[in-house]
Protein backbone atom coordinates (compact mmCIF):
# COMPACT_ATOMS: atom_id res chain seq x y z
CA UNK A 1 0.00 0.00 0.00
CA UNK A 2 1.44 3.33 -1.21
CA UNK A 3 1.38 6.76 1.16
CA UNK A 4 -1.90 8.17 1.31
CA UNK A 5 -1.93 12.05 0.64
CA UNK A 6 -3.07 13.86 4.00
CA UNK A 7 -5.16 16.90 4.03
CA UNK A 8 -7.35 18.69 6.55
CA UNK A 9 -10.02 17.29 4.57
CA UNK A 10 -9.45 13.62 5.33
CA UNK A 11 -6.74 13.77 8.65
CA UNK A 12 -9.69 13.19 11.03
CA UNK A 13 -10.84 9.65 8.91
CA UNK A 14 -7.24 8.68 8.04
CA UNK A 15 -5.67 10.09 11.15
CA UNK A 16 -7.66 10.14 14.10
CA UNK A 17 -9.85 7.28 13.97
CA UNK A 18 -7.10 5.15 12.20
CA UNK A 19 -7.32 1.60 13.81
CA UNK A 20 -3.24 1.17 13.23
CA UNK A 21 -0.40 3.33 13.80
CA UNK A 22 -0.20 6.40 11.51
CA UNK A 23 3.27 7.31 10.73
CA UNK A 24 3.32 11.09 9.19
CA UNK A 25 5.59 12.80 6.72
CA UNK A 26 5.53 16.39 6.77
CA UNK A 27 7.55 16.84 3.55
CA UNK A 28 7.39 20.26 0.44
CA UNK A 29 8.53 19.45 -3.10
CA UNK A 30 11.12 21.75 -2.43
CA UNK A 31 12.80 20.49 0.26
CA UNK A 32 16.51 18.01 -0.48
CA UNK A 33 16.77 16.41 2.42
CA UNK A 34 12.46 15.35 1.96
CA UNK A 35 13.19 14.18 -1.08
CA UNK A 36 15.98 11.74 0.63
CA UNK A 37 13.48 10.52 2.76
CA UNK A 38 10.39 10.17 0.68
CA UNK A 39 11.07 6.92 -0.64
CA UNK A 40 12.35 5.42 2.22
CA UNK A 41 8.58 6.38 3.43
CA UNK A 42 6.92 4.95 0.52
CA UNK A 43 9.24 1.68 1.49
CA UNK A 44 7.98 1.36 4.66
CA UNK A 45 3.89 1.85 3.11
CA UNK A 46 4.19 -0.74 0.99
CA UNK A 47 6.22 -3.15 3.35
CA UNK A 48 4.34 -2.82 6.22
CA UNK A 49 0.86 -3.01 6.22
CA UNK A 50 -0.04 -3.05 9.72
CA UNK A 51 1.17 0.86 10.04
CA UNK A 52 -1.00 3.55 7.84
CA UNK A 53 1.86 6.14 6.06
CA UNK A 54 0.42 9.58 5.03
CA UNK A 55 2.43 12.39 3.94
CA UNK A 56 1.19 16.35 4.31
CA UNK A 57 2.72 18.99 2.25
CA UNK A 58 3.22 21.76 4.32
CA UNK A 59 2.26 24.34 1.48
CA UNK A 60 -0.97 22.90 0.97
CA UNK A 61 -1.39 22.12 4.14
CA UNK A 62 -0.34 24.61 6.19
CA UNK A 63 -3.30 24.55 8.74
CA UNK A 64 -1.83 20.86 9.75
CA UNK A 65 1.71 21.85 9.87
CA UNK A 66 0.70 24.81 12.37
CA UNK A 67 -1.53 22.34 14.24
CA UNK A 68 1.86 19.85 14.72
CA UNK A 69 3.95 23.05 15.07
CA UNK A 70 5.89 21.93 12.52
CA UNK A 71 9.09 24.55 12.09
CA UNK A 72 11.49 22.26 10.53
CA UNK A 73 11.01 19.57 7.65
CA UNK A 74 10.98 16.50 7.02
CA UNK A 75 9.27 16.20 9.69
CA UNK A 76 8.02 12.93 10.94
CA UNK A 77 4.91 11.87 13.54
CA UNK A 78 3.70 8.83 14.91
CA UNK A 79 -0.11 9.08 15.90
CA UNK A 80 -1.68 6.19 17.75
CA UNK A 81 -5.08 6.34 18.89
CA UNK A 82 -5.25 10.31 17.75
CA UNK A 83 -2.33 10.91 19.73
CA UNK A 84 1.45 11.73 18.83
CA UNK A 85 3.31 9.14 20.50
CA UNK A 86 6.83 10.27 18.77
CA UNK A 87 8.12 12.88 16.46
CA UNK A 88 11.53 13.21 15.05
CA UNK A 89 12.46 15.90 12.36
CA UNK A 90 15.42 15.26 9.80
CA UNK A 91 16.42 13.05 7.54
CA UNK A 92 16.82 9.54 8.66
CA UNK A 93 17.68 5.66 8.46
CA UNK A 94 14.84 3.60 7.71
CA UNK A 95 15.94 1.78 11.09
CA UNK A 96 15.19 4.95 12.60
CA UNK A 97 11.92 5.77 11.27
CA UNK A 98 10.65 2.37 12.11
CA UNK A 99 11.94 1.98 15.75
CA UNK A 100 9.97 5.38 16.40
CA UNK A 101 6.72 2.83 15.66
Amino acid sequence: MSAIKITKDNFEAEVKNSDKPVLLDFWASWCGPCRMVSPIIEQIADEHPEIKVGKVNVDEEPELAAEFQVMSIPSLFVVKNGEITASSVGAKPKNQILDMI
